[in-house]
């Protein structure tokens, strides 16, 4: 099992910035794909941005140019750098972990931060 633990969520201002990390429980250097989606509510669940294990980041459109995912190896986290942000990037968001293969082969989701994003 992969167990994925979020922080960092909280209540901003429109143009404000925060930072949300997810420690994994077993070494990111195992792990395929990492990412993070959220979910507002009534809405279903989008992915917001992933990074492969070569580094290879994706971003959604509503996201590009403002956050920044990342890890950090050495402590087995992953981050999501929100900057600029609006008051529709208000939601849950969860960190979520791939592995293609090997006896831990699966998709792996933390419990969720909340994010408001409000004047």
């Amino acid at each position: 099992q992969v167990q994925l633990v979020e922080s960092g969520g909280g209540l901003v201002q429109p143009e404000g910035s925060l930072r949300l990390s997810c420690a994994a429980s077993v070494s990111i250097s195992g792990i395929h794909v990492l990412g993070w989606s959220r979910q507002a509510p009534g809405k279903q669940r989008d992915m917001v941005a992933t990074v492969t294990i070569n580094g290879s980041p994706k971003y959604a459109d509503s996201v590009k140019g403002r956050f920044t995912i990342s890890r950090d190896n050495a402590e087995n986290t992953v981050y999501l750098q929100m900057n600029s942000l609006k008051p529709e990037d208000t939601a849950v968001y969860f960190c979520h972990a791939r592995v293609l293969w090997g006896s831990l082969a699966g998709d792996y989701w933390g419990q969720g931060t909340q994010v408001t994003v409000s004047s």
